[in-house]
């Protein structure tokens, strides 16, 4: 007789535990680049135009959205472990190659393959924590995910800031990319695939309308408000991040702030968005999702309008931590908030679709920063986009319900 498949994180702690380490390694892959790869752009390579030095967040926002569409529709046939795997497989190439690499569009492959490493990765640690955790406890999955991939970001930008400003930008912090490859195959070598976790909840629940790849992505991209809702928050929330991890080196740097001033600028944004994710999963299983999700968007437009406005490094920080708070609020939430509405047996598409939509605005988000920039300015830049979160949350409000109901 098979034992009966038990669904909670209490019950599956130990499997859930380590897909939450796993994605700390996920996300310090990222953080690695975060704090120096722009200025790597300008001092190592001679980029002069803005656009051309944001080059690689536009290559690793496409592909990483573009892989997300797919790792969902991947893990539904192949299964989480293998994507998984392989996802680290391909990250391996992106350190070596930026090590190795004596011109600039070598770095922007790089951040191609990083990209593809973070949508297979981080993607089935969410989809792997939500297939383990029971519906009244999604907030809770995805935050800790979240929360763990995000410190991972900050963890990464301040030593790869502080191991730069200690030897050269390049290419000592990138060895540490291949450890953290390593380390980071390793551990979900022992992870428990989840597939018969989600059998065991479409059995529950019985099947609905939407199935094929085609209609999912119609149902998260527009005909469902509530899924589209949360994909264009998604994406406005994302491209702000493509134009802070660009602008934010070269404006702060602008400002008067050393290295390792903006590495602490830079690290503590993710580092707030990171930590906090703990508690604003946790209270959208409480409160619901849509307060979390409106609130974080407005607070992210403003912490941007004050980072513009503010002159001191004191108040740089305290713009950064308001910014990442903004973030924590939205990031977990939307997650959740897809996943109350999708169905066990296309959740994983729905979730791929909708990190398609967000993920891209990385790419989006770089782009119109480089070219307000080449444009108007730097600030100008900062302040323009600061405006589209503000814009998306409101649309939220008006547009989408709340979504954590009784009845799943």
């Amino acid at each position: 007789m098979k034992p009966s498949i038990k669904i909670g994180v209490r019950e599956n702690i130990l499997s859930f535990s380590l897909l939450v380490l796993v994605n700390f390694f996920v996300g310090s892959m990222v953080g690695l680049e975060r704090t120096i790869l722009p200025t790597i752009g300008e001092e190592v390579y001679g980029i002069a135009s803005t656009s051309a030095a944001l080059s690689f967040i536009v290559s690793f926002g496409f592909s990483k959205a573009v892989m997300n569409f797919f790792a969902g529709s991947m893990a539904d046939r192949w299964g989480r472990k293998r994507v998984l795997l392989g996802g680290w497989a391909i990250g391996l190439i992106a350190p070596l190659l930026v090590i190795f690499a004596e011109a600039w569009w070598v770095i922007v492959v790089a951040n191609l393959f990083l990209g593809i490493n973070q949508a297979l990765t981080w993607s089935m640690t969410v989809n792997m924590k939500v297939d383990l955790a029971k519906p009244e406890q999604r907030g809770l999955a995805v935050g800790f995910n979240e929360f763990a991939g995000y410190i991972g970001v900050a963890v990464m930008a301040a030593v790869s800031g502080y191991v730069a400003s200690q030897y050269s930008l390049v290419p000592e912090p990138f060895y540490i990319g291949i450890v953290l490859v390593i380390l980071g195959f390793f551990l979900s070598c022992f992870a428990e695939d989840t597939n018969k976790h989600v059998q065991s909840q479409v059995k529950k629940t019985g099947s609905t309308v939407a199935s094929s790849t085609k209609e999912v992505f119609k149902q998260t991209t527009w005909k469902n408000k509530n899924l589209a809702s949360g994909s264009l928050a998604g994406l406005t929330t994302n491209l702000k991040d493509g134009m802070a991890w660009g602008l934010f080196p070269i404006f702060l740097s602008a400002g008067g702030l050393s290295v390792g001033q903006v590495g602490t600028v830079v690290a503590l944004y993710p580092a707030a968005w990171g930590f906090f994710q703990l508690f604003t999963g946790i209270w959208s299983d409480k409160i619901g999702r849509k307060k979390l999700i409106v609130s974080g968007m407005l607070l992210q437009g403003l912490s941007l309008w004050f980072i513009l406005l503010a002159q001191t490094y004191p108040m740089w920080l305290t713009g950064a931590f308001f910014l990442g708070i903004g973030t924590a609020m939205v990031y977990p939430t939307i997650l959740a908030s897809i996943s109350d509405v999708a169905r066990p047996e296309w959740r994983a598409t729905s979730l791929g679709v909708y990190r398609f939509w967000r993920d891209s605005g990385y790419a989006f988000g770089a782009i119109l920063a480089g070219v307000f920039a080449d444009l108007f300015s730097v600030p100008w830049a900062i302040g323009i986009v600061g405006a589209l979160p503000i814009l998306s949350g409101m649309l939220s409000l008006f547009r989408m319900d709340e979504t954590l109901t009784d009845e799943d």
